[in-house]
């Protein structure tokens, strides 16, 4: 505003107010607002992989594609070990989502594998089961999910994957610091949403502003979508699924809070890379105030 304008106002009794920034955080789920405890068996070898990113996994060959399943562990636990999963999807009328894939594949393409395979059984993911639940049984607040990475070369289920997440320390508090300063936030996850929401409810999210079975190009169109609402878009992200959403987002923030091997390209795209969750609020913060 020019000087001589703020004169003629000021003569006027007239104030200029300037609204103050939009501003809103996408934040990704697993590895970045929870300490999640990943495992996949290999159904052809029997071979169990700790600790591995699925994402990654999924990523090392474009034929792999990455579900959710839904349900209720309960049920997969209960059901019988020897059981075909592709039979027990059938019969049970199992639903899920496609959470993660290098390539545009049509839902009904992954249906009919997951329908049809004849070697993966329910035992499979049991064993992956026990072994998260082992690892969290004991905490506060959990998050549990099943999947499978379905191979479309090989129309085959190639692994059973099992996860379960926990809020990490500080994840609660930055988000009612988030809130204080008067910033949105928001979930973009692969995970399932039902999971998300009673998640969202711990940390305070409100449940409108989660979005579950996210792929990398759905977290994109997120980011983009909420750019027409906001003055001010971060996406705070861990892994290879969050670097289109990463590349969209005004402002892309690394989280290394959970150590895992990060590709090249995902570093080089963030602007900042941080180790604890709280750094977020300060982040934006010293960004708000240089605008």
């Amino acid at each position: 505003m020019s000087a001589g304008l703020v004169r003629v106002l000021s003569a006027l009794n007239l104030y200029y107010v300037m609204e103050p920034m939009r501003v809103a955080v996408v934040f990704d789920s697993a590895g970045t607002l929870l300490r999640t405890y990943r495992i996949a068996k290999e159904v052809l070898t029997g071979k169990m992989l700790e600790n591995i990113e699925t994402t990654m996994l999924t990523f090392a060959d474009p034929d792999r594609v990455l579900c959710v399943l839904h349900g209720h562990s309960r049920d997969y636990i209960q059901a019988p070990p020897e059981m075909l999963i592709s039979d027990y999807i059938r019969e049970q009328g199992i639903e899920f989502g496609i959470s993660c894939t290098r390539k545009v594949v049509e839902k009904e393409t992954i249906q009919a594998i997951l329908h049809s395979d004849s070697r993966a059984v329910i035992r499979d993911m049991q064993e992956c089961m026990r072994i998260i639940w082992k690892e969290i049984k004991d905490r506060e607040v959990v998050a549990l999910n099943n999947g499978l990475i379905v191979h479309t070369g090989h129309n085959s289920i190639e692994f059973c994957v099992a996860t379960g997440g926990t809020p990490f320390p500080g994840a609660r508090e930055t988000i009612r610091t988030l809130h204080h300063m008067g910033i949105f936030t928001y979930i973009a996850s692969g995970d399932r949403e039902a999971k998300l929401e009673r998640m969202a409810d711990y940390l305070g999210i409100p449940r409108d502003q989660v979005f579950g079975v996210a792929t990398p190009a759905i977290k994109e169109r997120i980011v983009r979508d909420l750019q027409h609402d906001y003055d001010l878009v971060a996406m705070v992200g861990d892994s290879v699924n969050d670097l289109r959403a990463m590349r969209t987002a005004d402002i892309a923030i690394l989280s290394d809070q959970q150590q895992s091997e990060k590709p090249e390209e995902l570093i080089s795209e963030a602007d900042y890379r941080i180790h604890d969750l709280q750094a977020v609020p300060k982040i934006l913060q010293t960004v708000l105030e240089k605008s």
